[in-house]
């Protein structure tokens, strides 16, 4: 089972944890700028690469095999527009804002409204009553058996492993983002104009300098493979094996911190390209701590805790989790439901 071993009734180490890595909060100027360095230059190297390839005549799979490296590259950038909502990658609120605002529209996220939504996810994850905003759709396994026929047909659609990802990303970041939802105030609506006037500019240029062709089939990809991978990321960083979801009356922000969110253990390399966000329960500790950061956080920890980690492997077996049930505690397939 995925989650930490230890009890979880000990609020004195929980105190001492969140002490811990308190002072893993504090952004690092250097460290910053040499993340964007490294990130952003190899990135509008492989776009370019990407367009020699595709003007040059060769085989659009090559095209493809650089879009896939650029796209976790991009998977980079939104880590960035990640911390920058937490006010954690720059100590500077402006910076932090701007940077948030040029990564939102190379991800062709709007950057306030992401920010909002982001911000209620972490104030209401893992709380049975208040789902619904910043989250993965989840029934209890008894509203999924009271729910109506068309709900249930919906919802099955919907926890299809080809629905959540590979139509819902590009669904998400290419049509979803694209105007304001329900109750998103003056700032976050134009964040969306913002960032749709700077898309809508790039693609303008691009149509008019290598044409709209050219730009599609090198934007795609990117944005595609980009979007898959992240919505993978959210999906398995709360819906696994162990986790913790409860109601509002009983709902605790650490344990939810702790043991409603994985520490999903990736290669080096991989966790590299994905700025360390694999180490989310310490993320959801500290939200304020950078991901260059969090893996020294995450060291500090092991006096406290002992973690078992989600691994690769595992984790896709977790694509079989549908459904959460009150009675046993824990998430079920749609099978479990009626059992």
């Amino acid at each position: 089972m995925a989650g930490f071993l230890v009890s979880r009734n000990v609020n004195g180490t929980q105190r001492a944890l969140q002490q811990a890595i308190r002072k893993y909060e504090r952004p690092n100027l250097l460290k910053a700028v040499w993340q964007l360095a490294n990130t952003f230059i190899p990135y509008l190297i492989l776009c370019i690469l990407m367009y020699l390839s595709y003007k040059a005549g060769f085989p659009y799979w090559i095209t493809i095999c650089l879009g896939i490296v650029a796209s976790g590259l991009l998977v980079r950038i939104f880590i960035f527009f990640h911390d920058c909502a937490h006010q954690s990658f720059f100590a500077s609120r402006k910076a932090n804002t701007f940077l948030g605002y040029i990564c939102g529209v190379l991800t062709f996220t709007p950057y306030e409204e992401w920010r909002k939504s982001h911000g209620w996810h972490h104030n209401s994850f893992g709380n049975l009553d208040r789902r619904g905003q910043g989250d993965v759709w989840t029934l209890t396994a008894e509203e999924y058996r009271t729910a109506s026929k068309p709900k249930r047909f919906w919802y099955r659609l919907f926890r299809n492993p080809f629905v959540l990802l590979c139509l819902g990303p590009a669904y998400l970041f290419l049509v979803s983002y694209r105007y304001p939802h329900k109750g998103s105030k003056r700032r976050q609506s134009n964040s969306v104009l913002v960032t749709n006037v700077a898309i809508a500019i790039i693609i303008l240029v691009a149509s008019l300098t290598i044409g709209f062709k050219a730009y599609a089939l090198i934007q795609f990809p990117v944005i595609f493979f980009a979007g898959v991978i992240g919505v993978w990321l959210f999906y398995i960083q709360h819906q696994f094996e162990g986790v913790y979801w409860s109601r509002h009356d009983q709902w605790d922000p650490i344990k939810a911190s702790l043991y409603g969110s994985s520490y999903y253990k990736l290669p080096k390399a991989i966790q590299w390209f994905t700025g360390n966000i694999g180490l989310h329960h310490i993320h959801h500790l500290r939200a304020r701590i950078p991901n260059y950061n969090l893996q020294r956080a995450y060291d500090d920890t092991k006096a406290f805790l002992d973690v078992e980690p989600l691994t690769i492997r595992k984790s896709i077996a977790c694509l079989q989790l549908k459904l959460w049930d009150e009675k046993v505690q824990k998430l079920v397939g749609f099978k479990s439901a009626y059992a």
